[in-house]
């Protein structure tokens, strides 16, 4: 009965819906797009489900990812995940790995699963699945987000072209805005998450047309959709599986993201033994004299680090949280692993304490 709905189409049926229940799906991230993936592929009775996340829950991120609720604030996002997922569906195997995926362990869980799932929000580990796919032979399923805009594929799906055919190099990180910076509309994940866990379902079905040598982008504005074609580079990808041997020693740069980059300042209102630095310019306003602040302009910082207090966690701002996420990353460059952007502006910021 938990699956009726599905096996009454002809094209699914009851031999359908066993291989579904023979499926192995590793979706990597539980956040924005990991989320509405989840909750489908388990309601579809996906036999063993792996979720690979480090992060934890912040009130920041209810507004998208609705997989989460108060209660889950603080926990992994995996854990929390697997936990809201067994309840959606206890006939299924759910298995949460707490931890960064890395060069390290790659290989060794993406040969568990016959598909793997992309939900990741940075470039280094983008790259990271797509080669660990091209190396243990798995179907990738890509899915990204940007403000109003998502972009859905699927690569190394039968001998089909890759993530670095559509995307050669990586970005630099510096030149690349997040969504702490720009925003994302909340239901823009669930859009492009579904349409994730669908190319999943179509691939183990053998139904349909899966998004293999397509790129499908969606604005969510204006409802349009565009799919572009992906031509596969024969080239890239020997270069992958030649460098087969050095793969494991490679180390993944997220900005030593152990912890979140980024907090809201509503979020730090209770915290104890804390600095805040204004990486603005001396003469930018509204200035901020509601707590104690350090005043080091972002191209000065490098210089001024004798000014950071190791002892204590560090919270950077600016006018709208561009600079301060850069300068969290210049601190973090030089093993200040304790700080953090405040993503909101100054403006925001005072108004937030006067409430």
């Amino acid at each position: 009965m938990r699956y009726n709905r599905q096996i009454i189409l002809s094209e699914i049926g009851p031999l359908g819906q066993e291989k579904i229940s023979k499926a192995k799906v590793l979706v990597v991230g539980a956040g924005g797009l990991g989320c509405p993936i989840l909750q489908y592929l388990t309601a579809a009775g996906i036999g063993t489900i792996g979720i690979i996340d480090f992060d934890v829950v912040e009130a920041s991120n209810l507004q998208r990812q609705v997989l989460f609720g108060t209660s889950s604030l603080g926990q992994n996002k995996a854990e929390a995940a697997k936990k809201r997922l067994e309840d959606l569906n206890n006939t299924i195997k759910i298995q949460a790995y707490p931890y960064k995926l890395n060069y390290q362990n790659a290989l060794d869980l993406f040969h568990q699963y016959d598909i793997i799932v992309d939900g990741s929000d940075n470039f280094e580990t983008r790259y990271l699945v797509n080669d660990a796919c091209i190396l243990t032979n798995k179907p990738l399923v890509y899915g990204a987000i940007f403000k109003f805009e998502g972009q859905v594929s699927v690569f190394n799906y039968q001998n089909g072209a890759s993530y670095r055919c559509l995307f050669p190099n990586m970005p630099k990180k510096e030149a690349v805005p997040n969504c702490s910076q720009l925003g994302v509309l909340g239901v823009l994940p669930g859009i492009i998450g579904s349409m994730q866990a669908n190319e999943v379902l179509k691939i183990i079905l053998g139904i349909g047309t899966v998004l293999s040598g397509k790129l499908l982008c969606f604005n969510a504005l204006t409802n349009e959709t565009l799919i572009l074609r992906i031509t596969k580079s024969e080239k890239t990808i020997f270069a992958i599986l030649n460098a087969k041997d050095e793969f494991h020693k490679t180390h993944l740069n997220v900005d030593c993201k152990t912890a979140p980059t980024s907090i809201s300042i509503n979020d730090v209102f209770n915290k104890k033994n804390i600095q805040f630095i204004d990486v603005r310019e001396a003469d930018e306003l509204p200035k901020i004299d509601l707590f104690d602040v350090v005043e080091i302009p972002l191209g000065e910082l490098e210089h001024r680090l004798d000014k950071i207090s190791l002892e204590k966690e560090t919270y950077c701002f600016c006018q709208s949280g561009t600079r301060s996420e850069q300068a969290v990353a210049v601190l973090r460059k030089h093993n200040i692993t304790n700080c953090y952007n405040i993503q909101e502006g100054a403006s925001e910021i005072i108004q937030s304490l006067k409430v």
